[in-house]
C-alpha cells in the first residue's frame, strides 16, 4: 500500500482450537491522526459495520486496532481496512457508500484494491464529474472501450453496462474526439409498435429512452444537454431510425439488445462509420421477444466472437453496484431458474 505510514500491520498470533478452527489475533498501527479519527468518528460507526458484515471482533485502542476472530475473517478484515485507508488517502473522505462498496467486493475477492479502480478515471469535461469502475467487470469494461471499437457488454441489470458507455461517450464528446453520441434502443420489445401509445413521435418515444436520460442527467447540467441536442451533437432515438443511416465520428450506443432480432442487430452494426465507436448492452435473461425469434444480442455473440478489435464483455451479479439486495434477488432467480419451475 501507498501510504505505509498511516496504516501499518503488528504482531500477529495465531491459535488452533479443537476442531482444527483458526483464530487470530491481528494489531494494526493507525499511525496519521486524521486516519484515528476517520475509524473512531460517530461513535466507531466505520469499525461496527466491518465487524458485523466481516464477523470478527475489533477493539480500537486510539492509534491501533485490534483484530479478533478465524484466520480467514482476519485477512479479510485486514483487508478492508487497507481499502479503507487507501480511499481516504485519494478522495480525503469516506461515506457510509464507500465502506459497504468496500466489504462487499473484499468478501468475494480477497486480493480487491480500491486504487487499482481509482486510477481507471473518466472525466466529464475539464472540471467535471469523475467517474470510476466498481468493480472487477467493470474494470474490464473500461479497458476494452479503450482498446476496441466495438464492444459488447452482457449482463444483469445494475452492472454499469450504459452508466459506464455514457461515461465514455461524454468524455469523447466533451474532449473532441468525435462529433456526436448516438443514443438508441428497441422500443417495445423488438418489434417497436408506437401507435397505440398517447402522444407524438417523441412523446411515445420518451419513456422507453428514459434510463439513458438519467445517465446523463447524473453526468452533466440538463441545460448542457439540451445545448448538445440543439446542436444535434447529442441524437436520442428508436433503433428503427437507424435503419439506411452511416454513422461517422460518433459514439454510439445500443441500450437493451437483448430485444434486437437478429436482422435489426444486422442493420445496426452495418451502420457504423469511420472514426466511430460502439457500444452494444443487453441482459439475456431479460428477453421480450417471441419465443420464435433469437435475440440479435444472442446471435452476434456467436458469430462476432473471434473477430479482432471486437470485444465481448460479460458481467455477472458480483458485479451488482446497487442495493446488494439486487444482487441476491438476481442470484435467486438464477437459481430458480436452473431447477426448470415456473
Amino acid at each position: 500500500m501507498e501510504d505505509s505510514e498511516s496504516f501499518k500491520l503488528g504482531k500477529s498470533t495465531v491459535s488452533i482450537k479443537e476442531d482444527g478452527t483458526q483464530l487470530a489475533e491481528e494489531r494494526i498501527e493507525l499511525s496519521e491522526r486524521n486516519v484515528q479519527e476517520l475509524f473512531y468518528a460517530n461513535s466507531d460507526k466505520i469499525i461496527h459495520e466491518i465487524e458485523r458484515e466481516i464477523g470478527l471482533y475489533i477493539a480500537g485502542r486510539e492509534a491501533q486496532l485490534i483484530l479478533r476472530g478465524s484466520f480467514k475473517r482476519i485477512q479479510e478484515g485486514k483487508k478492508v481496512i487497507e481499502n479503507i485507508v487507501s480511499l481516504f488517502h485519494n478522495k480525503k473522505r469516506i461515506d457510509r457508500n464507500d465502506v459497504s462498496f468496500i466489504i462487499n467486493r473484499v468478501k468475494k475477492d480477497i486480493g480487491f484494491s480500491i486504487i487499482e479502480l481509482q486510477n481507471k478515471q473518466i472525466s466529464i469535461g475539464p472540471n467535471g464529474k469523475i467517474i470510476t469502475p466498481k468493480s472487477s467487470g467493470q474494470a474490464c469494461y473500461f479497458e476494452a472501450i479503450k482498446e476496441n471499437d466495438l464492444i459488447f457488454a452482457i449482463g444483469p441489470a445494475g452492472t454499469g453496462k450504459t452508466y459506464l458507455a455514457m461515461a465514455f461517450a461524454l468524455n469523447y464528446l466533451i474532449a473532441e474526439n468525435i462529433s456526436r453520441i448516438i443514443l438508441t434502443r428497441p422500443v417495445v420489445e423488438a418489434g417497436e409498435n408506437l401507435g397505440y401509445l398517447p402522444g407524438d413521435l417523441e412523446q411515445k418515444v420518451n419513456p422507453y429512452q428514459r434510463p439513458l436520460y438519467d445517465a446523463i442527467y447524473d453526468m452533466i447540467p440538463y441545460t448542457m444537454f439540451q445545448k448538445y441536442v440543439e446542436k444535434g451533437a447529442i441524437e436520442v432515438a428508436p433503433l428503427a431510425y437507424m435503419r439506411g443511416r452511416t454513422l461517422h465520428d460518433s459514439f454510439i450506443i445500443l441500450d437493451e439488445a437483448q430485444n434486437t432480432t437478429r436482422g435489426q442487430v444486422l442493420m445496426f452494426l452495418t451502420r457504423i462509420g469511420y472514426n466511430s465507436k460502439t457500444i452494444v448492452t443487453g441482459d439475456i435473461t431479460q428477453i421480450d421477444l417471441p419465443k420464435t425469434k433469437e435475440s440479435g444480442l444472442i446471435a452476434a455473440s456467436k458469430i462476432l466472437k473471434n473477430i479482432d478489435n471486437i470485444s465481448f464483455i460479460y458481467f455477472g451479479p458480483e458485479d451488482v453496484v446497487r442495493h446488494p439486495l439486487v444482487e441476491k434477488i438476481i442470484k435467486a432467480f438464477e437459481r430458480h431458474r436452473g431447477t426448470g419451475q415456473d
